[in-house]
């Protein structure tokens, strides 16, 4: 690929950015309900605990996919 090439993109790289930086938190989530899941089925005494907790982890692991969204309109 030559730099001529590269200069031909047109549009908003920005897209490309929040597609690359919502990769994350998608994974994140996968992993932190999978887990809960997991938990609630090894210990179904336990379940109340563990969804308000994961609830609390979903809340933190979306603020990271949001902080990506911000950032790409902050840095146009």
């Amino acid at each position: 690929m030559d730099v001529t090439t590269l200069a031909e993109v047109s549009g908003s790289i920005n897209t490309i950015g929040y597609g690359i930086a919502a990769i994350g938190p998608g994974i994140g989530l996968g992993i932190l309900i999978g887990k809960t899941v997991e938990g609630m089925a090894r210990q179904p005494e336990v379940a109340g605990q563990l969804r308000a907790t994961m609830f609390l982890g979903v809340a933190f692991v979306e603020l990271l996919a949001l902080l990506g969204l911000v950032a790409g309109f902050l840095f146009q």
